[in-house]
């Protein structure tokens, strides 16, 4: 392989994408277009839940345990309901997502020393904002009751025999967004990596100069490599552009080293341009190729991945097809780096990882190519 023959393939595809609009805004800006899109509308936090309240009591007790749901910062209270039917129409509706329902002789029977039920509708059409306001509603109850019940044994003032202090590391906040934006990276790149190399070789036959390349000298690693090279450039810009983006635009903590992540990310962005040029070479066509770089990187990255469900919440034999796929070591990477500031140290068997499916597929792509017209 000469050095010479490797960089005029690689200056004929820089040529080729500087022709190509196309293909400069898929490399640039569907990237930042995705991160920000998914970036802000893509959350898992529940708050400001819309909340409709049905106090058949109306006494200063009732009001005061509904002003505690309020004051918590979890629950909107939308309107209030004279009876069953505007509780149901509500949550029917959309017009709110859980319904609160206080007995007659609420503050009577507390008094009275009685279990008195307080009734919680939710939606359960959203599961997971309804688990999580389930949590809320019940916390919130129990120190309302751990209140009365201190109150009637005169310690009220006094001080909890326990005292829980409650740390969370990494990411204190509980922000969502702290931990979608890295797992977001990762997947935008596996996507765009996979989609922009899928074009390469496809497109030399679609266009008819694949007989020019084929009766040059040129070998077969020296076409493959020349043309990932400019990408690989490309692909490098857009991680380091998508990690300025976390940190100075969603204020996503860094702690990690930074030449690290992006040495890892070099190892990434070479497995994923080599899959994409590796489909490209057995599909001979633009539109196949980039249908199936589809199909193979997005599903997977972002169902596989650990980007959004916790691969250990899988069943068994889909947490193994999740191996085969390299975007699950660099959602770990990324949010180890970012989050915990993790070194080579402890992410060692991901990078492991991704080194064999780097150099796996491209070896693979070289053996696939063929220099002839069949």
């Amino acid at each position: 392989m000469r050095l010479a023959r490797l960089l005029a393939v690689a200056r004929k595809e820089v040529i080729q994408i500087r022709r190509d609009p196309r293909s400069l805004g898929m490399a640039f800006v569907i990237p930042m277009i995705l991160l920000f899109l998914f970036g802000y509308a893509l959350t898992l936090d529940v708050d400001n839940l819309k909340t409709i309240v049905y106090d058949q009591d109306r006494t200063a007790v009732s009001r005061d345990f509904l002003a505690r749901f309020e004051a918590s910062g979890y629950f909107t209270v939308v309107g209030a309901a004279r009876d069953y039917r505007n509780v149901e129409w509500a949550l029917d509706s959309g017009k709110a997502q859980v319904g609160l329902v206080i007995p007659r002789n609420f503050a009577r029977d507390l008094d009275l020393g009685r279990q008195v039920p307080v009734q919680a509708l939710l939606d359960g059409s959203d599961s997971n904002t309804a688990t999580i306001a389930i949590s809320y509603l019940e916390a919130i109850s129990g120190r309302y009751s751990n209140q009365i019940l201190l109150e009637r044994a005169g310690l009220a003032y006094r001080t909890p025999p326990v005292e829980s202090r409650l740390r969370v590391w990494y990411n204190p906040e509980l922000e969502s967004k702290n931990y979608i934006v890295p797992g977001l990276i990762a997947v935008i790149m596996m996507v765009i990596a996979a989609l922009l190399t899928s074009l390469t070789i496809a497109r030399e036959w679609e266009r008819g100069t694949m007989e020019q390349l084929i009766a040059t000298p040129i070998r077969v690693p020296e076409v493959v490599l020349g043309k990932l090279l400019p990408y690989f450039a490309i692909g490098f810009i857009d991680v380091a552009l998508s990690a300025a983006v976390g940190i100075l635009v969603f204020r996503v903590p860094f702690r990690g080293n930074m030449a690290l992540l992006l040495g890892l990310s070099l190892v990434f962005l070479l497995g994923a341009l080599s899959l994409g040029m590796l489909i490209s070479i057995k599909a001979k066509s633009q539109l196949v190729a980039s249908q199936v770089a589809m199909v193979l990187t997005f599903l997977p990255s972002f169902l596989l991945s650990g980007f959004m469900y916790d691969i250990g919440n899988m069943p068994g034999w889909l947490q193994a097809i999740t191996y085969a796929f390299p975007a699950r070591y660099f959602v770990t990477i990324l949010k180890a780096v970012f989050l915990k500031g993790t070194g080579l140290g402890v992410l060692g068997e991901e990078a492991a990882f991704l080194t064999i499916f780097a150099v796996g597929v491209t070896l693979a792509a070289n053996r696939t190519f063929r220099k002839n017209l069949e």
